[in-house]
């Protein structure tokens, strides 16, 4: 068991679109994930996935709508929902997912799809 700071947890990587775990409980995965930009559209059809944001502020396009978020709000893509993250500035998430769900649920992109399993 341990104290742990989001900010020095986020500072120790800059790259955009790569997710990082940081707590593993209950068969959920805690990551974090600097955004920028405009993600693939994409869903998962093993679990839910909740957005978080941390810092900054992003618009989370889903099937049928979108939400703007800011600090401090959360957002809950039920499974099999197509959606994507859109940046205009970096902006900081916090990620609840399933164990082992790539974060580009049911496509693959060289770009885009993250290494699992990537502990910061």
């Amino acid at each position: 068991m341990e104290r742990v700071s989001l900010d020095e947890k986020f500072s120790r990587f800059s790259e955009h679109w790569r997710p990082k775990i940081a707590a593993d409980l209950n068969g959920q995965e805690m990551r974090l994930v600097k955004i920028k930009g405009t993600f693939p559209w994409h869903q998962h059809d093993d679990g839910d996935e909740m957005f978080l944001c941390w810092r900054g502020r992003f618009r989370l396009d889903y099937q049928g709508g979108s939400a703007e978020l800011n600090a401090g709000e959360f957002f809950v893509v039920p499974r099999g929902v197509q959606h994507r993250p859109v940046a205009e500035e970096e902006a900081e998430i916090i990620l609840f997912v399933p164990a082992g769900i790539r974060n580009t649920g049911n496509i693959v992109d060289a770009v885009y799809t993250a290494p699992t399993g990537v502990h910061v």
